[in-house]
């Protein structure tokens, strides 16, 4: 049976894993994006991501470990099934649900990992992974607001004028 310090640095390697492909994927989800809200959005979360590695190998070395990456099965998936969507040309609505379910992945983990590093007795990492979290559930909050405010009225629109319905 594994300790909750090593349940812990398993998590923590597979966030750095998942940070690392988010890296790559998220300026292709700026690049499907057409809405301006939205691209300035992906923008902000790419810089963002590259410090949520950096405060990852902050932890690291607050548990005196190598930063590490451990295969993140989860959002590669997650990854896989937004570029999908990229490749039937899809709508930013559908960019969006993407998008924020990685966040939603990314929430969970990272609440669970501060939780976690508290009762390590490391609270700078705690500090640290809880900046993260709430930068996420920041980032969570702008799609939804760019979704219900702009996206999801001008597709629905779109779609009455182009089927003829209200």
């Amino acid at each position: 049976m594994s300790t909750l310090r090593e349940t812990f640095l398993d998590g923590l390697a597979d966030m750095y894993d998942a940070e690392k492909q988010l890296i790559k994927a998220l300026p292709k989800m700026l690049q499907a994006a057409e809405n301006e809200s939205l691209r300035a959005g992906f923008e902000t979360h790419l810089s963002e991501t590259e410090s949520h590695i950096s405060r990852l190998e902050e932890v690291f070395e607050i548990f005196g470990e190598k930063p590490k990456g451990k295969n993140c099965k989860a959002m590669k998936g997650l990854i896989e099934e937004g570029e999908e969507l990229f490749d039937d040309h899809c709508r930013d609505a559908a960019i969006i649900v993407a998008a924020q379910k990685v966040e939603h992945y990314e929430i969970a983990s990272y609440g669970s990992l501060k939780s976690w590093a508290k009762l390590l007795g490391k609270r700078e990492a705690a500090g640290l992974l809880d900046q993260t979290l709430r930068e996420e559930k920041a980032t969570d909050l702008k799609l939804t607001q760019v979704a219900e405010s702009v996206v999801n009225i001008e597709e629905n629109q779109e779609e009455a004028e182009h089927f003829g319905g209200h």
